[in-house]
């Protein structure tokens, strides 16, 4: 217990002390050289160099001159985190509260204009295989990952502000996300510049329009989400798995609890169905393939390494959310142990033979900030 203490302490510090800025795993379009333009037009080099850079096994973001970004997530999971320490520190209320407001108006100021409802995306451009994601522009992710911070944040502190956003960002559900239908289910896509069907990203449309939803019983919500959830059960494999997306056919840790999360989500508040048999055949078989006994977490299925911080943080959230405290506490010892700086950042992979050491503010350490906190804030309130 005083180990998650302190390796909560030690993160927070450090997250804080950069004034939650950082490198990013996908950041490489920021370098001034693709300001060029044939790199600037060039969107295969664009996506390989991004590859390479994410890849590579020095951090060599220095030398291309990218600048450490402000990203809307790393707040998103910073005004959760503050959530869950209100509530495992009642005493310090009022301290984690001020600090999250303060992001609260920090992510209001981030919202971009052109859409219709409050939204977010990535302080970089990106280049994923089937879309072009400019700077600041929306995807439901970073959407949904807000939202679901700040309702966990409206339901801890009672701060009404945070709850206007997410009512504001289900029209951007409604309204700008493009649909795919099979009869009458829909996968809402990725962004409003794509058509994917990305199972994670249609299940945190998902969640939080349930949300919003457990909120207004505004009527109009409730077909969306219902023909939404049945795209993502009927996609579920025999042994409980689900795919990426309609085309993306490989299994993973974070994107497998990202589903089991938002559905259950779902399930509690705002459920027109139930599909609690899908959620226990669902984490019956995250947890068989993705924790080795000692709690060490697994990226890919049934390959425990490398271990990846997201994965990580997002597996203390699953596993706390579907009540295995115990495997929860394991895992969180392994990632202190094995991938915590004496700085109090996290490493961003751990592999065979070696470490990539690199401090990735939202991909490592706000989501081990955010799953830490979750687990602390659990055993605190037993």
């Amino acid at each position: 217990m005083n180990n998650l203490n302190d390796a909560v302490k030690n993160l927070l510090t450090y997250i804080e002390s950069e004034s939650y800025r950082g490198y990013d795993p996908y950041d490489a379009l920021l370098s001034p050289l693709f300001r060029f333009p044939f790199l600037r037009t060039n969107k295969t080099l664009q996506f390989y160099s991004q590859q390479f850079v994410k890849r590579c096994p020095v951090n060599v973001r220095p030398l291309l001159l990218i600048h450490k970004g402000y990203n809307p997530v790393t707040l998103g999971l910073c005004i959760q985190s503050y959530a869950n320490l209100m509530l495992a520190f009642p005493e310090k209320k009022e301290e984690y509260q001020k600090r999250a407001v303060l992001l609260i108006s920090e992510l209001k100021s981030l919202v971009p204009k052109g859409f219709s409802g409050a939204c977010w995306g990535y302080d970089f451009p990106w280049q994923a295989r089937y879309a072009a994601i400019p700077a600041w522009q929306p995807t439901i992710v970073a959407t949904g990952i807000i939202t679901n911070a700040l309702y966990f944040f409206y339901k801890a502190a009672g701060f009404k502000e945070a709850l206007e956003l997410c009512k504001s960002a289900s029209g951007f559900v409604l309204n700008d996300l493009r649909r795919t239908y099979h009869g009458t289910s829909l996968c809402f896509s990725y962004s409003p510049f794509d058509e994917q069907q990305v199972y994670n990203a249609s299940a945190k449309a998902i969640r939080l329009l349930a949300q919003v939803y457990s909120e207004t019983k505004d009527e109009k919500l409730v077909a969306p989400m219902k023909n939404a959830v049945d795209y993502i059960v009927n996609r579920q494999q025999p042994d409980g798995s689900w795919f990426y997306s309609d085309v993306g056919k490989w299994v993973d840790n974070y994107h497998t609890g990202y589903i089991l999360d938002c559905l259950d989500e779902y399930m509690n508040v705002a459920p027109d169905r139930n599909i609690r048999q899908n959620l226990q055949n669902g984490f019956a078989f995250y947890k068989k393939n993705f924790f080795s006994p000692n709690g060490m977490p697994g990226l890919m299925i049934n390959k425990y390494l490398p271990v990846d911080c997201t994965a990580a943080g997002q597996s203390l959230l699953t596993l706390v959310r579907f009540g295995d405290v115990q495997t929860a506490l394991k895992t969180a010892d392994w990632m202190i142990r094995n991938m915590q700086s004496e700085k109090g950042f996290f490493y961003y992979r751990k592999g065979k033979y070696f470490t990539r050491k690199t401090s990735f503010m939202r991909w490592s350490n706000a989501w081990m900030f955010t799953g830490l906190t979750c687990l602390l804030m659990h055993i605190n309130k037993k």
